[in-house]
Formats: C-alpha cells, structure tokens, sequence
C-alpha cells in the first residue's frame, strides 16, 4: 500500500513504503503502468514525473512507447560503468540495501570486491557481465569450503547490487537464476546442529564461574552474563548490553528489546539471577548504565573502519568458559574450511527451550520470552518424548494393551470413590496402579 500519494495532472506520484523510492504511475489505453522514478526524493521524483507527462500526451500508444522507451533506455545504452567503479556507485543508490550494521555493509563490499577479483579484468564493465560469467563464478564458489548459507548470501549480495545499477546493463540480472544457489540439502548428511546444554551442564558451568581457579577477562560480569542468558534465553547480545533502566528489581522483572528482531519481551527474574543483580549492585554505575560495564564497552569495541570486533572477543571468553568444563565448541566438518559451532552462548536458548517443553510450558508463554516463533521453539515442541514414543510402537506393534490401560484407569477411578485413607496416601496408591 503507497504510503504518500501526490496527483499530477495526469497520473499519480507514490511511495510504496515510507522513506522508500518513489514511483510514477500513469495509464495507457486504459492500462495501468508504474515505473521506479529512483530517487526519495519527493521534488526530483515531481520533476521527473513531470518529464514524462508530454510523451504520455502522445496520441498513439506506438509513439508513447518509443518516446518512453528512448528516455528510459536509449540514453542509458550509452552508459558504461567499471566493475571497479561500480560499488561507489551502488554505495550512493537510494535503492541500495539498507544494513543494520557496518558489519554487512563491509560484507557486502568484500563480496563484490571477491567477483571483481574474479573477473581479473580492470577494464570490464557491468554491461561486459553476463549469465554465463555468473554461473561460473557460481561454480567456483561451489568449489571452495564454504557453507551453503554463504554461498547463497554472496549471490543474493551481487545480484542486489546489479538490480540496483540496472541502468549500466541490459538484459536479465546476470544474478537472477535460481540455479547459482546451493541447496541445503547438500549439508543434510553433515547432521551438525547447533546443541543444548543439559541440567548437569549448566550446574557445572555455574560451578566453574563461582570457582577462582578459573580465569577470564571480567569473570564476575561474564558469571552474571551466563545467569542472564540461562534464566531469561536471550542472545548474547541482549544480555551483554543489558541496561539498568531495564531491569525491575521492585517487580522482579526484565524488559529487553531484543536487538536481532526489535521485539520487546519482559521476563520474569529467576531467584538464583535477582541474587547475582542484587550482588552486582556494588558496581553499578549510573540508573541507565550496562548491567555489566567492562563486558559491554569490550563488546562495542570497533575498529578504524567502524567494524565491530569487540563482540568477537566476548565471544571468546564466553567459549572459554565452554571449555572449563570439557565440551569442545567448534568441530571440523567435511567439505568446510571453517569448524561448525555446536556448544556456544546461543545453546544456553536452545536449552531455555528444551527445559520449557520438558515441563510442559505453554508453547505461546516460549516465545513470548525468546521473543519470536523461532526455529528453536518449534524444534523442542515438536519433540513428543520418549515413553510418548514408547506407547505408538509398542501400538503399532500390537503389544499395547488398550484394555489393560481401561482396568488400570477403573481401578484408580474406584480407589478414588471408595478410599478412606488420607489425600497423600491415596494419591501414592492410585500412582502405583497407574504405573504397575
């Protein structure tokens, strides 16, 4: 739906979203047309509507046509534009995508700066770029150990990039076909997840953080990072800058707004965490300052170029302390370069997640808390449990006993009515015929 629509005399000025490029539509022969005026800004995408009215004064649609099509592509056949000086170009584009971080801006310049260095031709254009380049810049992708997900991430990133310089070429994107990503099924016979920390686990990770043998950088903050993330199931991120003003000691509640999604949640305050913020009380700089200071300015850390690297090297101490108590984060895999990561501050979520479902928690209260009808949610409630399991094949293979399991019920149904023993006495006999 246009967010802002200005009328001309003939046809419509509109934005599709707010703050997004604006598009002129107009109607031919009684059919409805829309073109991408490419600029957001509202007096130059008028002027440049207004350019277009006396060719659709035309009287002929033959003549329309060719009048717009000279104005919009014969003068954009002369142009030519470097592969080398293309990012500068796309860097400037309104229609450019718009990142969350400089991260994914420096990922995708590396990416188009990885093609370029591929195509080893200082003197080649967009225009020079065709399908059969891209297919095979594809495939010699395919050859490097890289994972699906970044295969696809640099095609989607390249191929952005020409949609958005489409007047330096002509043709289809070079980038469009479906055919230059991977599948994920080409992983499928990894089978390496991401895995939940069991109960045992966790008491040892809290074990090892309470014990001074242990080392790492700002070791009382990281021990209330680990407690935050295992009592709420937020991302390292939320918990790392956690403010002050978010956290409710009163009402024994936290409010985070989650980074990754821009979803707020609130969550209850464990025992074992209100503990660890009243005892973190004693460095508590100001009402709005981070919950954990000295982490959290490691975490913003970046570098010349405005990069993040700080939250890599909170990264490391939190796998450090993985670590402490035996499991290895990262394994090799076949076929990658790079280890997978299977134990990591995020399985602290999978495992908020797995201990909900074991205790039967509402799947809705779940996400309420992690904020997002993730994968991880739908991972665990879709587990049914074992001795669940257990009834369907011992049904399928007709060893379950239906009639049996109606006795048991009707003998604890009747213990029930006709019992004169106590309350916690009856319960205990009613357990013992139900399991027998």
């Amino acid at each position: 739906m246009a967010v802002r629509k200005m009328k001309l005399r003939i046809g419509t000025v509109y934005q599709k979203e707010e703050g997004g490029v604006y598009y002129f539509r107009y109607q031919i022969d009684g059919a409805r047309k829309a073109i991408s005026l490419k600029t957001r800004n509202k007096q130059e995408a008028v002027k440049e509507a207004e350019r277009l009215i006396p060719l659709l004064q035309a009287t002929s649609s033959e003549v329309i046509a060719a009048h717009v099509q000279q104005v919009r592509n014969m003068e954009t056949l002369q142009k030519t534009l470097l592969l080398s000086q293309a990012w500068d170009v796309y860097a400037q584009s309104p229609e450019r995508a718009i990142l969350d971080t400089v991260n994914e801006a420096l990922s995708y310049k590396a990416t188009f700066r990885e093609f370029i260095e591929w195509v080893n031709n200082p003197s080649a254009t967009l225009r020079d770029v065709t399908c059969d380049m891209a297919a095979r810049f594809a495939d010699n992708m395919r050859t490097r150990n890289i994972a699906v997900s970044t295969h696809n991430r640099k095609i989607k990133r390249i191929r952005r990039i020409f949609k958005v310089l489409r007047e330096y070429w002509s043709g289809d994107n070079p980038f469009g076909s479906p055919t230059l990503l991977r599948k994920e099924r080409e992983e499928r016979e990894q089978d390496v997840h991401r895995l939940s920390f069991t109960r045992d686990q966790e008491q040892q990770l809290r074990n090892v953080l309470d014990d001074d043998k242990f080392k790492v950088m700002n070791k009382r903050e990281i021990r209330l990072i680990y407690l935050i993330g295992m009592y709420t199931g937020q991302r390292l991120k939320d918990c790392v800058l956690l403010r002050w003003s978010k956290v409710y000691l009163d009402i024994e509640r936290i409010w985070v707004r989650q980074f990754k999604t821009g979803k707020d949640v609130s969550i209850p305050i464990a025992p074992l965490l209100m503990k660890a913020l009243l005892e973190a009380q004693t460095w508590r700089e100001s009402e709005n300052g981070y919950v954990c200071p000295r982490v959290a300015e490691r975490y913003n850390r970046t570098d010349a170029a405005g990069k993040n690297v700080g939250n890599n090297l909170v990264d490391l101490d939190v796998l450090r302390v993985i670590r402490w108590i035996g499991l290895e984060p990262s394994i090799k895999v076949p076929g990658r370069d790079k280890k997978v990561t299977v134990y990591g501050f995020h399985s602290l979520r999978h495992s908020f997640a797995s201990f909900c479902a074991e205790a039967g928690v509402p799947q809705a209260t779940v996400v309420s808390i992690l904020g997002a009808d993730s994968e991880i949610v739908s991972k665990y409630y879709t587990h049914v449990g074992n001795e669940a399991q257990q009834q369907a094949i011992a049904a399928v293979s007709g060893d379950f006993d239906m009639s049996n399991a109606a006795k048991k019920v009707e003998e604890a149904l009747n213990l029930i009515r006709t019992s004169t023993a106590s309350s916690d006495e009856t319960l205990a006999q009613v357990k013992a015929i139900l399991e027998k």
